[in-house]
């Protein structure tokens, strides 16, 4: 007969498991819709069947998806993969950079400047918009590429994390012996640190690649040629439009699933390091 505290555990599992399962429907449920509802067509969206693949129409949808405005979403998409991609990657190795400097480094108000750095992170986004929009004004950089790749490139939250990794991965030792066989401090980083602390480098694109991916307000506030716009704010304009034409609406839903692709192609693609990254913690 099972003790009272093997019955414990065994409820214990069970509701954390249950738990578990709930949190995962949850997080699916959004998913499974966009796949379901982006086979629909209009009339299907409109009667509320969206959970069923009666009257499959996913080829039309991206017929019509790839034909609309001379392929003005695909242009979305590849706006979308150079803000995210370039703005993420730059911004990765800047990060990266500043916390091995703050880590392996002492110069004066060391930690006074990354306690700014810091203070950075408490800064909403949306309140910089304003502030970035009148600098780019004055620079002649609004309604450009440059307008939403700049401001991305520095991210107070990936420099504190950089830093975090860099005092996990990098041991002083490996890179005195560096110093001491010649090595100058840019190959130091470059051919020792950066490739320690390269799962902190992959930790930090990913979230700047999704944050940047999802960004909305700051190409709202800079961008008004319609060329320019990203996947975000492409979609946006189109669902203004779906109150007085329901034809967007499958536009939107198809479009919405695949610009999911990348994020999932970009976590799948790099978790291995994304999971040392998060469980190096754990093990020093």
């Amino acid at each position: 007969m099972n003790s009272p505290a093997s019955r414990g555990r065994w409820m214990s599992k069970t509701a954390v498991n249950g738990f578990l399962l709930l949190a995962v429907v949850y997080m699916l449920f959004p998913l499974v819709w966009l796949v379901t509802a982006a086979t629909k067509d209009t009339g299907g969206l409109l009667a509320g069947n969206a959970f069923s693949f009666e009257g499959f129409n996913l080829g039309q949808n991206l017929s019509d998806l790839a034909s609309y405005g001379d392929g003005i979403y695909f242009r979305w998409y590849l706006n979308s993969l150079l803000y995210a991609g370039v703005g993420a990657l730059v911004c990765s190795l800047i990060c990266v950079a500043a916390g091995y400097a703050f880590d392996k480094y002492e110069f004066r108000g060391k930690e006074k400047l990354f306690g700014l750095v810091l203070m950075g992170v408490l800064v909403p986004t949306t309140a910089l918009a304003l502030p970035m929009y009148l600098l780019a004004s004055k620079t002649g950089l609004v309604n450009t590429y440059w307008s939403v790749l700049i401001p991305v490139l520095v991210n107070p939250f990936g420099v504190y994390l950089a830093r975090v990794f860099s005092t996990g991965y990098i041991p002083n030792e490996a890179l005195e012996a560096a110093r001491i066989d010649g090595a100058g401090e840019l190959r130091v980083f470059w051919s020792i640190g950066l490739r320690m602390v390269m799962p902190g480098f992959v930790t930090v694109f990913l979230f700047q690649f999704t944050a940047i991916w999802n960004n909305f307000f700051l190409p709202l506030v800079m961008l008004s040629d319609r060329k320019l716009f990203p996947l975000s704010l492409g979609l946006y304009s189109w669902n203004t439009n779906t109150h007085g034409e329901p034809s967007f609406y499958p536009l939107v839903v198809t479009g919405s699933l695949l610009a999911v692709i990348p994020l999932i192609v970009a976590f799948v693609s790099l978790q291995r390091h994304w999971k040392a990254g998060l469980t190096a913690g754990s093990v020093k």
